[in-house]
């Protein structure tokens, strides 16, 4: 399962990808909130708010190794230099998925972007038809232009250039991906839309919208750096592949599952919430997320590195509560751990 980026705003993907305010919550509640239910009809939802991403949460999370965030800011301006696309100027960014059953045992994710800013949409249109070099097409819908590249030649060109650490590899992983074609088309001045040319053509149909049920599972902590909710498809242990049958029941449960990541103070925040069909499954969830943290304060309880010391006091510290078909699990995680997770990563 593959999810396909467009060259012009990956930075912003990167950067989502890599970590896990300019503006009141109330006002980027409402933008997120507008934004999302401009999606066609999807199975689950991404919502990132991009400014405290890069502005709080990527600056906080990384302050104690700042050449990673020195790093992803190179990378940003690069990108930038070789575009003219800056990633700092959008605002927001949803992700509408839709899941499509390829056979028993896999699923084929068909996602959609909204990405709003500061920016012209129609310029940067511009900018990825010159980058190109003229290899794309141009497909009408009604008076709208929809442009048709292909991702993998286009990135090829005009992707940075590497330097072997984990953030270059990530860009080589997801370049390498990008095999299909990728449509862009401006949704309004602000607002450019992009994925697949079957999909960014149902954003535009307006057949079919959001459902409001995945709407509010990824309103459920609307004033997080990055939310996502989602309907579960049925049989889902078949597709992780578990032949233990009590937890493949248990996994098959779920429906519906929501999650969130906030940064507060000096913490990173993060929230996943799963939702049953009734109540008894729930309470099946909830014993099984408590065995399993029962051993796994067992086994990494008695190590001796730092990085162990942390996931121990990690899984310590998750909080595992129910209500009626909901199972939430919460973990908050100091900064100071997170800066002994960070030194072991290059």
């Amino acid at each position: 399962m593959r999810i396909k980026f467009f060259v012009l705003i990956a930075a912003c993907a990167f950067v989502l990808s890599s970590v896990g305010s300019s503006f009141a919550q109330t006002k980027t509640n409402a933008q997120a909130n507008g934004l999302a239910a401009l999606l066609p009809a999807s199975d689950g939802i991404i919502n990132v708010d991009i400014q405290r991403l890069l502005n709080d949460a990527a600056p906080q999370i990384l302050s104690g190794k700042p050449e990673m965030l020195t790093r992803i800011n190179a990378k940003i301006d690069e990108i930038r230099d070789k575009t003219g696309v800056d990633a700092r100027q959008f605002e927001q960014i949803v992700i509408g998925v839709a899941t499509k059953q390829i056979n028993a045992q896999e699923i084929d994710l068909q996602p959609v972007f909204l990405a709003r800013g500061k920016n012209n949409v129609n310029a940067l249109i511009a900018v990825a038809k010159v980058a190109s070099n003229g290899k794309y097409r141009e497909e009408k819908l009604g008076s709208r232009t929809i442009y048709v590249f292909t991702g993998k030649e286009i990135i090829g060109q005009n992707k940075p250039q590497a330097q072997n650490s984990w953030f270059d590899k990530a860009l080589d992983r997801m370049i390498n991906g990008l095999t299909k074609e990728i449509a862009v088309a401006s949704f309004d001045n602000n607002t450019l839309v992009f994925g697949s040319p079957a999909r960014v053509r149902e954003t535009f149909e307006g057949k079919s919208r959001i459902g409001v049920d995945v709407l509010n599972l990824v309103n459920r902590k609307p004033n997080a750096v990055v939310s996502f909710g989602a309907k579960l498809p049925n049989g889902l242990s078949k597709f992780v592949g578990l032949d233990n049958d009590e937890l493949g029941r248990t996994l098959d449960s779920i429906k519906q599952m929501a999650g969130a990541m906030e940064v507060s103070g000096d913490n990173a925040l993060i929230s996943v919430t799963a939702k049953t069909a009734k109540p008894d499954q729930a309470q099946s969830l909830h014993e099984t997320l408590e065995g399993l943290q029962m051993l796994g304060k067992a086994f990494i309880g008695g190590g001796k590195g730092a990085d162990k010391q942390v996931y121990s006091r990690m899984i310590e510290n998750a909080k595992i509560t129910r209500s009626a078909t909901e199972v939430n699990l919460d973990l908050q995680v100091p900064q100071t751990d997170i800066n002994i997770l960070l030194a072991g990563i290059k």
